[in-house]
């Protein structure tokens, strides 16, 4: 084989590996774009965030944002998706820690807490929800995925034999949802989340001995 049958083979192995280079070069431009702007929107809201602002907090042109979304309307929507689309991720690393269906429920409650804690881009996603009506574009809506979630690890619980008799895993799921969103917001306008934590370790040591059977001893 010529050396340059040999350098064809290797470029081509290369190429072979992995998406081109721009392509994964416009991936990691718009990842930088998304968490520029999910600071912004998580400290200023909808209104008052400028894409001068969060091309700046980004290092690159206003151009280029408007190449890969458009305008402030999709940026806010894309960053809501990009916020919704965390979750299956860290549902599926919960469920696969062997834990019965309670501590799943448990675990994942307190690993949400912690990401709305740390986390700009679920923290920019809330509050653009709050905002949806001035945003102009549909977002999805907030809650039914979660209380869809809970409703199922809540049946799990029931046939575990986990629940009170008279509390149905949709009604455990709606109280649970509730609750949790509700402290969420609370931490949030009060305390910028930073008790959020100790706000959710009184939920579950004062609405889970609600939901659970009698001598079922909550993680």
């Amino acid at each position: 084989m010529r050396q340059s049958e040999r350098d064809d083979a290797w470029t081509s192995r290369i190429a072979s590996s992995g998406p081109p280079i721009h392509q994964e070069r416009a991936r990691q431009t718009r990842q930088l774009i998304l968490r520029a702007a999910a600071e912004e929107f998580a400290a200023n809201g909808f209104r008052s965030t400028s894409l001068v602002h969060v091309a700046q907090r980004a290092g690159i042109t206003k151009g280029a944002i408007y190449h890969h979304f458009g305008n402030k309307e999709n940026l806010a929507a894309s960053v809501v998706e990009e916020h919704y689309s965390m979750w299956p991720s860290l549902v599926a690393e919960t469920r696969d820690q062997g834990l019965n269906s309670l501590e799943t429920i448990v675990t994942l409650l307190e690993r949400v807490a912690t990401v709305f804690r740390d986390d700009s881009l679920v923290q920019a996603s809330a509050r653009l929800q709050i905002e949806r009506s001035t945003i102009g574009l549909p977002l999805p809506t907030p809650f039914v995925g979660w209380t869809e979630l809970m409703t199922d690890l809540f049946r799990a619980a029931h046939k575990d034999g986990y629940l009170r008799p008279e509390c149905s895993p949709e009604m455990a799921a709606r109280v649970m949802v509730a609750a949790f969103f509700g402290i969420q917001h609370i931490s949030d306008t009060l305390h910028g989340r930073r008790d959020i934590l100790e706000r959710w370790d009184e939920v579950k040591r004062l609405v889970f001995p609600g939901i659970c059977r009698q001598g079922v001893e909550v993680p």
